[in-house]
C-alpha cells in the first residue's frame, strides 16, 4: 500500500526539517518511478532554499521500494568533515575525498553499499547524525549491548540520550500535529 511521500517525510525526518538533525532518511513505496522522480525534484526546488536537499539513496523498481534521504547540506558538510568520523569511515572502506567539506562522494559510496552490498551498512549511522561513538558501539557489540534504545541504539549515557531522544520525538509530534492541521512543509522548514 502506497502511503503519501510528504506524511511519510514528516514522520521521519520532522527533526531534520526543525534543523535539529542533519539528516533523516525514510522508506517509500511507490510504483510510479517517474511521480517520485518529480517529487524529489520538486521538494529539491521548494527546501533548498532552506538548507534541505532530498535525495533518493536506494530503489527497486521490482519491489517498489526507495530510500529517500533528506539531508541539511551545511549540518551534514560538518558531521562528514569531523577528523573522527572522516577515520572512521576510512576504517570502513570508504575513500574520502581530498576536500573534507566535500560530502558528495561519501554519498554516492553509502548508496552503492546500500544497492549493492549484503550487508547493511551500518556506517549509515554518522550520514544520519547519530553520535559517533553510538554508530561504532552498534558495531562493536553487533546491536547489543547498548545502554538505551530510542531513535536509534545508544551506548554512552543512558540519560542523555533519552532526553535527546524525548527531543526528537516531541518535535515529531509537534510537526505531525501541525501538517496534519494544515500547516504546509515549506513553513514547517526551518532555514540554517
Amino acid at each position: 500500500m502506497e502511503r503519501n511521500f510528504e506524511t511519510v517525510m514528516i514522520e521521519q525526518c520532522a527533526p531534520v526539517l526543525a534543523g535539529l538533525k542533519p539528516a533523516g532518511l525514510f522508506r517509500y513505496e511507490t510504483s510510479d518511478c517517474a511521480d517520485l522522480a518529480r517529487r524529489v525534484r520538486s521538494w529539491n526546488e521548494q527546501l533548498g532554499e532552506k538548507g534541505l536537499c532530498v535525495r533518493v539513496l536506494k530503489g527497486c523498481v521490482q519491489t517498489h521500494r526507495y530510500l529517500v534521504y533528506v539531508y541539511r547540506e551545511s549540518k551534514l558538510r560538518a558531521v562528514l568533515a569531523q577528523p573522527q568520523v572522516r577515520d572512521f569511515l576510512c576504517r570502513e572502506g570508504y575513500i574520502l575525498p581530498e576536500q573534507s567539506d566535500d560530502y558528495g562522494p561519501l554519498l554516492q559510496q553509502l548508496s552503492r553499499r546500500l544497492c549493492c552490498e549484503a550487508d547493511f551498512p551500518h556506517e549509515i549511522g554518522v550520514f544520519l547524525g547519530y553520535p559517533l561513538y553510538d554508530v561504532v558501539g552498534f558495531i562493536e557489540n553487533a546491536g547489543r549491548n547498548f545502554t538505551c534504545c530510542g531513535c536509534w541504539k545508544a551506548y554512552g549515557d543512558p540519560n542523555a540520550a533519552q532526553q535527546h531522544f524525548a527531543q526528537l520525538n516531541k518535535c515529531t509530534a509537534v510537526y505531525l500535529r501541525l501538517f496534519r492541521s494544515g500547516t504546509p512543509i515549506q513553513r514547517l522548514a526551518v532555514a540554517a
